[in-house]
């Protein structure tokens, strides 16, 4: 009997010793399944309704066409901006968007615009919620001022681990695209 009691504890001893061992493969970061944007934009100081651009993509690359839904902004008006990053695949839908403010030093969301529309996407650098710990904007929070009526596109790119700070383009930040959409905007 003693001699079953030593295998066993040798046994659970040697399980333990395994089990600890620091070549334990490192499992990295993956990147987040992001199905859905959402940015809102909220006029200042003035009546009227939030104007929603949207995205959502439930299949991924391929398969049926994504749905967009685009706003119409009024002319010469400022509103504040609000991008939302979800993964409606997961129940329940999964926020992207606290991870993207979590590892924010990794993150950044850049708006380019393209034409001669009248309007400036700006990072509303006075919230310190969506600065990251060296203090470089995040891009969660935009401020976004409109002229004359006009039309263009404005593509929105949530990039991970660019260079920061950088001139606010793509090529200069680097880093890998997370989820890239084009809208169109109308200005009336």
């Amino acid at each position: 009997m003693q001699y079953v009691k030593s295998i066993l504890l040798i046994f659970i001893l040697s399980v333990g010793l395994i089990s600890c061992n620091d070549d334990d493969p490192i499992i990295p970061n993956e990147e987040e399944l992001i199905t859905t944007i959402i940015y809102t934009l909220t006029p200042v100081g003035v009546e009227g309704d939030d104007v929603v651009f949207s995205f959502k993509d439930l299949d991924g690359d391929g398969g049926t066409d994504p749905v967009i839904e685009e706003g119409v902004l009024a002319a010469n008006t400022t509103y504040t901006g609000t991008i939302e990053f979800l993964n409606e695949l997961e129940t329940p839908v999964e926020d992207i968007t606290e991870e993207v403010i979590e590892e924010g030093d990794e993150h950044q969301v850049f708006y380019i615009k393209a034409g001669t529309y009248n309007a400036t996407f700006d990072y509303d650098e006075n919230d310190e919620d969506d600065l990251d710990i060296n203090g470089h904007p995040i891009g969660i929070k935009t401020i976004v001022v409109t002229g004359a009526a006009s039309t263009g596109t404005l593509t929105i790119t949530l990039r991970h681990e660019p260079k920061k700070p950088n001139n606010g383009t793509l090529a200069d930040a680097g880093g890998e695209t997370d989820v890239q959409v084009t809208f169109n905007i109308v200005i009336q």
